[in-house]
């Protein structure tokens, strides 16, 4: 992507007024979008976005430059418009490179690139049919596809220099149910670090009727009562919670200037002993795997909490030094325009030993949240809400009626302490997070799980 000699020299450049270490970061990636409306495509855009990213440390101090003119001439230009935020002289540097060989988690069979339109829209077709089709109550659906290629170059004085190849592919379907002037959507949308073979994995029909089935569900529902009550949620997505409630506290852009709940608790029970909470960048063709970050550092498994006890954060190059603690491979960002920090891959909660009929049968009266929608949270306090996309209402140990409207209230760690029985399936699901880095896939789960007592918000009191 670029010549060895132009790396040097754009790396020379960087540290000619000081600094200790730099970084030039280059991407080539290729995206393509469609989308499809009423069984009309509304918008079919592909493009390129190509572009460098250079950075420099200086102890503590980072300034960060980019640009998408990537001539030897202009990033020399750059990298010391950069360093001439620093007053120092120039580092005596020898640089040798060693390429990085990393392993490859995501094996591509079927490139998305070589695969036509058509093909694309006739999948889109299918699932739209099949969401529209579900019932009579469904008024709209829309289909989203999504493919990209990114091809990524790290090098750094350090002298390590690692390429990557990362190719994702995405199928969403929105259903809106319509009855009596209320509508509700449901919403499915699976992806994966693979190529256009993604779609020998996933059933395009089944995903549209997914959406339809939980809009429809939920047009139909009555409101949800308010209270304080135990709530079940269930895998796949309902791992958003943790991530977003928890996850990003354990990022150590939080845990380095102490603004996270979790700074200063190593090895300290912050959890329900039930609890084991990972995050792995290593998970093979799962949404947030890579085989290298942001930053050329391999992706790994990091055990974050190990049966309640906290054992690690997430830790990218620049809040390691603040830590004095090795990087996790977590440094990660949408594109060259962003400077990367410390991220979440493919975080979840592993499975226990109940199954989710143990786990309903042995509640008397609660919530049972099987999808959980967006939400927001304060990493600083860990404060929480979230809406329930489907929720149903349990009583006397079973699912008595679907209830809308409903939200989640808490915090992120007391929660965590209050997970009194934990589910034996886990399953993983799929989502954008964004940061200061930028947009960037994540993969997020759990197994089904209890939370013995939370706020649920809703309409009115439980009567």
């Amino acid at each position: 992507m670029l010549e060895k000699n132009v790396i040097e020299n754009v790396l020379y450049a960087a540290l000619s007024k000081g600094g200790d270490f730099a970084e030039i970061f280059v991407e080539d990636k290729y995206n393509s979008s469609i989308k499809l409306v009423g069984g009309l495509i509304e918008n079919n855009i592909s493009g390129r976005d190509y572009g460098v990213g250079i950075r420099i440390f200086d102890k503590l101090n980072c300034i960060y430059a980019f640009t998408n003119d990537s001539t030897e001439e202009n990033l020399i230009k750059v990298a010391k418009e950069a360093a001439s935020a620093l007053q120092g002289t120039a580092v005596d540097l020898r640089l040798n490179f060693i390429k990085s060989n990393v392993s490859n988690y995501n094996p591509i069979k079927i490139m998305p690139s070589t695969v036509q339109k058509k093909e694309k829209i006739d999948l889109m077709k299918r699932g739209y049919e099949a969401a529209k089709n579900y019932d009579s109550v469904i008024s709209q659906a829309m289909v989203s596809y999504l493919d990209e290629e990114q091809n990524v170059l790290i090098a750094n004085t350090d002298g390590l220099i690692a390429e990557d190849k990362r190719v994702r592919t995405r199928f969403i379907v929105s259903s809106v149910a319509s009855k009596d002037g209320e509508m509700q959507e449901g919403y499915y949308g699976p992806g994966a670090s693979m190529g256009f073979e993604f779609f020998d994995k996933v059933n395009v029909e089944e995903i549209g009727r997914e959406a339809s089935r939980i809009a429809k569900t939920m047009v139909h529902a009555e409101h949800c009562p308010s209270g304080v009550m135990p709530v079940i949620m269930d895998n796949e997505f309902g791992g958003v919670l943790f991530h977003e409630a928890c996850g990003h506290a354990l990022e150590a852009a939080f845990v380095s200037k102490g603004t996270s709940v979790f700074a200063n608790k190593l090895e300290q029970l912050v959890a329900s002993p039930l609890l084991t909470a990972i995050d792995d960048g290593t998970m093979i063709n799962e949404w947030g795997t890579t085989n290298i970050d942001d930053e050329g550092t391999p992706t790994q498994k990091n055990i974050l909490i190990e049966n309640g006890i906290l054992k690690s954060y997430l830790i990218d190059k620049l809040n390691g030094r603040r830590m004095n603690m090795d990087s996790t491979g977590s440094g990660r960002r949408q594109s060259y325009k962003f400077a990367p920090t410390s991220r979440m891959n493919n975080t979840y909660i592993a499975a226990g030993t109940s199954s989710l009929e143990e786990i309903i049968s042995n509640t008397e009266k609660g919530l049972y949240a099987k999808k959980l929608g967006g939400g927001s949270v304060n990493p600083a306090t860990g404060d929480f809400n979230f809406a329930v996309m489907e929720g149903y209402l349990i009583q006397n140990g079973k699912i008595l009626k679907p209830v809308r409207g409903a939200t989640l209230i808490g915090n992120g760690i007391k929660v965590l302490e209050l997970i009194d029985m934990v589910g034996n399936d886990l399953s993983l699901g799929q989502g954008m997070c964004g940061a200061d880095s930028g947009s960037i896939p994540a993969g997020l789960g759990q197994p089904p799980l209890r939370i013995k007592s939370i706020t649920v918000g809703g309409r009115r009191g439980d009567e």
